[in-house]
Formats: structure tokens, C-alpha cells, sequence
């Protein structure tokens, strides 16, 4: 029986071999996470909700330990790195490393990659932020990963009664208000320093 030949994949000017050892015990895994919160490995050809990850004790593990990337390796092309022992996982985003899926509102807290409520942030309505060229939303995140997290989409769409505009402006502005249970809240745009926006 012929040994299996390990597949080297390219992204940019790197290349990787998942679960490869650049030094003694050190095994490297690399992952991508796409704009709904749902982990893949990387070079995975086909992703969609079958082939993603969903083990929720390992997905809160990974995210937990997640970090800026710092490590001097494949920092390019992969921002984020999460540490398990002596293993490396590295990560890349389609939009951002946190993304919010659910609103748990028993506890007013958001949920988020697969974590249930073990992988949450506290809801704050007022620092929801839209993007004006894209109309994603965004929410804060914890520091670790620069403090900006996805919506999901499906999630925003929940959310997307809520926004209240200017007079006249609901198809052209951004949104200035949020009315959550029963409050009406001035919206910051605190999360606009993270991105190019006019």
C-alpha cells in the first residue's frame, strides 16, 4: 500500500501542510472563518453547514484562545492564532474572528462561532454599528481580537426593524437610533474607527 503524500497548499506567498511540524512536537493546523461563524480547516474545498466544524467544546476551547497574531509566522495571510499546548492554529477571516450568531435573551448576552452560552458578549443596542458601503453590522468584541465583531446576517436581519433614521433618510443614511425593549437608544458609531469610513 502506497503512503499518502501530504497536500501542500498555497495562499499568497505561503505555503502549509496541515498538521505540519516546523519543529520537534509542534504540529501547525490552519482555518478560516467565514461571514456566518462557521470554522472550517482551510484548504476544506467544498464549505458550507456539513462540512464545518461543531463540536462545541472544541470551538469554545479554539475561540477562548484566540489571539492577534504575533507569532512571526503566517502573519500575513492568516491574522489571528489560537494556542493549544504545543499546537498551532492559525486563523483567517472573511470579514472578522468574532462572529455574533444569537441573541440569548434570557440573559441579554450575544452568542457567538458555535459557542452557545459559552462563547458570549453582553448586548450593548447602542454600539451596533452599520457599515455604510456594505450594510453589515457590527457589534463590540472582546479586546483580544481588536474589539469588533460580525452580525450574522440572519441575525441583522432580526435586528434590522430595530434601527430607526432620520426623517426621510431610510433608504440613503445611516441609522441613528435603536429602539430595543422599549428603550430608545442613540446609536455611537463607536466601531466606525475600525474601518474606512467617510
Amino acid at each position: 500500500m502506497r503512503a499518502r503524500t501530504p497536500v501542500v497548499f498555497t495562499r499568497g506567498q505561503s505555503s502549509y501542510t496541515q498538521g505540519q511540524s516546523p519543529e520537534p512536537r509542534v504540529r501547525e493546523y490552519f482555518y478560516y472563518l467565514d461571514h456566518q461563524g462557521q470554522l472550517f480547516l482551510d484548504d476544506t474545498k467544498v464549505k458550507n453547514f456539513v462540512t464545518c466544524f461543531k463540536d462545541q467544546q472544541f470551538l469554545v476551547f479554539f475561540f477562548k484562545h484566540l489571539k492577534v497574531n504575533r507569532s512571526g509566522r503566517y502573519e500575513q495571510h492568516f491574522h489571528y492564532v489560537s494556542f493549544c499546548g504545543r499546537e498551532r492554529n492559525f486563523l483567517r477571516c472573511d470579514d472578522q474572528p468574532v462572529v455574533f450568531t444569537h441573541l440569548l435573551s434570557e440573559t441579554g448576552h450575544l452568542s457567538y462561532c458555535g459557542g452557545g452560552n459559552k462563547l458570549i458578549f453582553p448586548f450593548q443596542p447602542q454600539s451596533l454599528f452599520m457599515h455604510p458601503g456594505s450594510g453589515r453590522v457590527y457589534h463590540p468584541a472582546p479586546e483580544n481580537v481588536y474589539g469588533v465583531g460580525l452580525v450574522r446576517s440572519a441575525l441583522a436581519i432580526e435586528f434590522s426593524p430595530h434601527f430607526q433614521y432620520s426623517a426621510g433618510q431610510e433608504s440613503s443614511a445611516q441609522p441613528t437610533h435603536f429602539l430595543w425593549a422599549g428603550q430608545r437608544y442613540t446609536l455611537t458609531n463607536e466601531l466606525s474607527k475600525h474601518f474606512s469610513v467617510k
